[in-house]
């Protein structure tokens, strides 16, 4: 019998993938759209969640930074290929508080760090050596004491409104839960595979 809440059922798939799934499980696909609808779609990771939503964190003027700030709108694909399970999140998408955003920098890496300083992201570049030595510029100019998070790079969180199960099974009659935001309620539906 599937959890009633889909935020605990999440979980529960989620420690499950984290023991299981040999590279990444926090790896979900990340697909926005343009304000003419345009969609795209890349890698990002999960950074945390909870019942408020799921957080991941990037280049606000980034491609996908600019495609959030005119159409803040998004959908998640978390893929365990080991586990034959998939969810799929849909919902509204908005900012991070600054403070949590400065919490979650402080605790990256000092190359990660850096790297959010120096890289211009999704914009073009002539060659790796621009990225280098823009690498080397912030390397220098932080090189002592901490690394600010810059104003460009923060997170965003996704509220779910609908969230689906999806569990492999043999000849693809495969398992799909759904759960539906109605209000602060949630409805579960089953769905043909």
């Amino acid at each position: 019998m599937a959890a009633q809440d889909p935020i605990q059922r999440f979980r529960d798939w989620f420690e499950d993938a984290k023991q299981k799934e040999p590279k990444l499980p926090e790896a979900v696909a990340l697909a926005t759209a343009s304000a003419d609808g345009a969609p795209s779609v890349r890698m990002v990771l999960l950074k945390a969640f909870d019942e408020n939503g799921f957080v991941f964190y990037t280049n606000l003027e980034s491609r996908k930074g600019l495609e959030l700030a005119d159409n803040k709108r998004a959908a998640l694909l978390f893929h365990w290929a080991s586990l034959g399970r998939q969810i799929r999140i849909e919902g509204a998408v908005t900012p991070v508080d600054p403070a949590e955003a400065d919490a979650y920098f402080a605790t990256r890496p000092r190359g990660a760090q850096i790297g959010a300083w120096a890289s211009d992201q999704s914009r073009a570049m002539k060659t790796r050596f621009d990225l280098e030595k823009r690498v080397a510029t912030f390397t220098a100019k932080y090189a002592v004491g901490t690394v600010p998070r810059p104003d460009h790079w923060s997170g965003y969180r996704v509220a779910p409104e609908r969230l689906e199960f999806w569990s492999e099974a043999t000849f693809r009659l495969h398992e799909r839960e759904v759960y539906i935001r109605n209000g602060g309620e949630w409805r579960t539906e089953r769905l043909f595979p």
